[in-house]
């Protein structure tokens, strides 16, 4: 298991710090234009003796998830970056299926919840959305958002192959359908209905703790449950589940994190982990948009996920 970062903001300074932490490996978005851009990104990031493992969010591709006219088009885009990326030797690209529109994506309905010692955090109670107008032009209907991820993943997979790249599902965040749009990837159930569409060793997940957590599964046995299909892991934590729940630091939620910890040694899992959603810290300088990307609450869990590993290969 090796431990990444996602660098906010993607500086010198903050190069430098992953590599003080220990952490070997980052993960970032795919940099606008052609190869050479990305092999520029990727040689930057090796300078300070990192590696570049993981692309998360490769190319745009809401109308694939709606099924609208420029499907085909966002498809050929996204395939054509799993090739930029496969020749980088990047190994994962970690997506979603969601439709990002305002209202939609990720969804929080508070970033300044307080968890210990009153540091920020973001929460999320559907109550609040209740009487919300829907979304315009989101697909209203499961079997609907399934025939359009059966028809993209038909394409893109076998362009995955080609490119050498594994392609990790993330879940829905909230794991729920919101205002008026069906969002599918949002049970255990449905994630092994995914990897049994196209059955092929790079369509797999992204197990991101926080959101099985807030689907009420236990964590451990899902890990074992998609043993072979995890290519990421996003680890982190929440209380409560849906339909309301909050994040916490990653020792102060509900889930038992060293036996997580246990749980992906046991199953031989050598890819990459970072952890996710950090609280905002005092002390952390102007919080900008508190999403839980602030590299100083990240520097606690780096510390945190190190010690975890420790004791796991220890057996204690």
């Amino acid at each position: 298991m090796k431990i990444a970062l996602v660098l906010n903001p993607f500086s010198d300074e903050n190069l430098r710090l992953a590599a003080q932490l220990g952490v070997e490996d980052i993960v970032a978005g795919l940099p606008a234009g052609d190869y050479t851009e990305l092999a520029m990104f990727k040689s930057r990031i090796e300078d300070f003796g990192l590696r570049l493992s993981v692309i998360e969010g490769a190319t745009r591709i809401d109308e694939a998830v709606a099924g609208t006219e420029g499907r085909d088009q966002q498809i050929e885009e996204f395939k054509q970056a799993l090739g930029k990326i496969g020749a980088a030797g990047i190994p994962v690209v970690c997506y979603n299926f969601m439709i990002w529109k305002p209202g939609l994506g990720v969804v929080r309905t508070s970033y300044t919840t307080r968890d210990r010692g009153g540091a920020w955090v973001s929460s999320f109670d559907a109550g609040l959305l209740e009487g919300a107008p829907p979304v315009e032009g989101a697909p209203t209907r499961d079997e609907e958002v399934w025939d359009n991820l059966e028809y993209f993943l038909k394409r893109v997979i076998p362009a995955a192959e080609e490119a050498g790249v594994k392609l990790a599902m993330h879940p829905d965040d909230p794991p729920m359908s919101l205002r008026g749009c069906s969002r599918i990837m949002r049970s255990v159930e449905n994630f092994e209905r995914l990897i049994n569409i196209v059955k092929s060793p790079c369509n797999g997940i992204t197990f991101c703790q926080g959101c099985f957590s807030e689907m009420g599964a236990d964590i451990p046995a899902t890990i074992r449950r998609f043993a072979d299909q995890i290519h990421f892991v996003h680890f982190r934590d929440v209380r409560g589940t849906l339909p309301r729940f909050s994040e916490s630091f990653h020792d102060n939620g509900k889930t038992d994190m060293l036996e997580a910890m246990k749980t992906y040694q046991e199953i031989g899992f050598k890819g990459v982990m970072r952890p996710d959603h950090a609280p905002y810290l005092d002390g952390a300088g102007d919080p900008g948009p508190t999403n839980g990307y602030s590299m100083m609450g990240k520097i606690f869990a780096v510390g945190y996920m190190r010690g975890l590993m420790e004791a796991a290969a220890k057996g204690r």
